[in-house]
């Protein structure tokens, strides 16, 4: 996808997240959005840089990257969500496009990519982004409340009750 397609995604994505921890569409909900949405925003912009330098998807399309990110937080307590817009960026480049995106570059440079995607150029990319944003947001959503409950319901089968 392009940036504009990734910029949406994040934003999309971003307001289903803040409705999604804070359903009440009050103050904090905004707030939510806020919190999540200006780092998810930059990060998924981050893998796009190496359109600057290097070869583009594949020297920061990768798992390493997002794996960095992803740790970042716990190692120096700051970016906590801009690894939800990294992995985002990767979501919507190998389910939203055709090319894919190398996910093990420098080991291995093969694209991954679903074979759903449609061009970068093509008029259907809005309508690819949304669609691929809903399905982010339901797989969220099942983590945030199906996960607990089912853990939950293990956790009492294994104890007896």
């Amino acid at each position: 996808m392009n940036k504009r397609g990734h910029v949406l995604n994040a934003v999309l994505l971003s307001i289903g997240l803040g409705y999604l921890l804070e359903p009440a569409g009050n103050l904090e909900t905004f707030e939510t959005i806020v919190m999540i949405g200006v780092p998810v925003t930059l990060g998924a912009m981050v893998p796009d840089i190496d359109t600057a330098f290097g070869k583009h998807r594949k020297t920061l399309h990768n798992l390493p990257l997002l794996v960095g990110f992803f740790l970042f937080p716990e190692l120096f307590d700051n970016l906590e969500y801009v690894w939800i817009g990294v992995l985002t960026h990767y979501v919507l480049d190998v389910a939203g496009s055709k090319r894919g995106i190398a996910l093990f570059y420098p080991v291995w440079k093969e694209e991954f990519g679903l074979p759903i995607g449609v061009p970068v150029s093509s008029n259907r990319a809005d309508l690819m982004t949304v669609i691929v944003t809903v399905m982010e947001l339901a797989v969220a959503a099942a983590i945030i409340y199906e996960l607990p409950r089912h853990g939950f319901e293990l956790a009492r089968q294994s104890i007896g009750i």
